[in-house]
């Protein structure tokens, strides 16, 4: 069993898709450029594939958890490395790479199995 349980996992998606998609704005770098869709993208993005995926949060049940955490593992890689890919780094960068570490952090550690399918196994 790992760190944080599924049910938690999808608490952070969703708050976490949230912050994403506001923290242009929050954090001051909402110019317009890839430092701001980026992680609009990111956000709505982590949102979407959460609403699809077979977790207790999820409303439409499709995509298994360890794909939802490859998902989530990607995309922190892309957050991570995008100031850079993207030619903003001499702007900001500092939001980006803590956002990515936190995703794949959080897919590392992250429950593969819902509550519900180990309860069901017994």
């Amino acid at each position: 069993m790992r760190l944080l349980s599924t049910r938690v996992h999808g608490v952070l998606d969703f708050l976490v898709g949230a912050l994403l998609i506001a923290a242009p704005w929050l954090l001051g770098f909402a110019r317009g450029g890839p430092e701001q869709w980026v992680f609009v993208a990111a956000g709505g993005a982590a949102l979407v594939y959460s609403v699809f995926t077979d977790y207790e949060l999820g409303l439409v049940k499709v995509l298994q958890m360890p794909l939802h955490l490859w998902l989530d593992a990607f995309s922190g890689a892309f957050l991570a490395i995008s100031p850079w890919l993207f030619g903003f780094d001499q702007h900001v960068w500092i939001p980006h790479v803590a956002a990515g570490v936190f995703e794949i952090l959080a897919a590392l550690v992250t429950d593969t199995v819902p509550s519900y399918e180990r309860r069901r196994a017994r």
